[in-house]
């Protein structure tokens, strides 16, 4: 019966010392960082200034990111000395210091109207172009440059947008 017992107490023990080796286990801190939320406010409307156009063609005329314009297309559009006022959009980015965001532009034409006469605006372009990075300081300008479509004896006068320039940015 003694031996019977130490077969028993042996067994309970190896098993128990088998059971103990077998687990093992590790504690991990968890935590999070709320970052600045990323905001666009709008500094500066986009102006492509004082156009002529001829009565038998038309043309564009392009306003980059800088706000420096030329003309293009049928050859019929000009820019007259008194510029008038010239400008590219312009956006202040705020956010989180050094983060990179991307800069989604209008896919579809921005609609200019003065009264029944319609041109429209095409081809956006960025500075920065596609992403950008905030500055030590959490900002950064980007400026929005586009094609003003104007066709052969476009009416004289102001034609204010009826649709609006929608720009986007998110952190990458």
């Amino acid at each position: 019966m003694k031996n019977i017992c130490k077969v028993v107490l042996a067994v309970s023990v190896t098993g128990f010392s088998i059971n103990s080796f077998a687990q093992a286990m590790a504690i991990a801190s968890t935590s999070s960082t709320i970052i600045t939320p990323i905001a666009i406010t709008k500094t500066v409307d986009m102006n492509f200034g004082n156009i002529a156009v001829s009565p038998a063609m038309g043309g564009m005329v392009v306003l980059d990111p800088a706000s420096n314009r030329t003309t293009g297309g049928a050859g019929g559009v000009t820019l007259p000395v008194t510029a008038g006022s010239v400008s590219a959009a312009s956006f202040t980015v705020a956010g989180a210091a050094s983060y990179s965001y991307s800069i989604t532009l209008p896919v579809s034409a921005v609609n200019l109207s003065s009264g029944s006469n319609n041109m429209n605006v095409t081809n956006f372009t960025s500075s920065p172009a596609y992403t950008g990075v905030l500055g030590p300081g959490g900002t950064q300008t980007l400026t929005v440059g586009a094609t003003l479509n104007i066709a052969a004896g476009q009416t004289p006068g102001i034609y204010p947008a009826t649709s609006p320039l929608s720009v986007t940015i998110n952190y990458n």
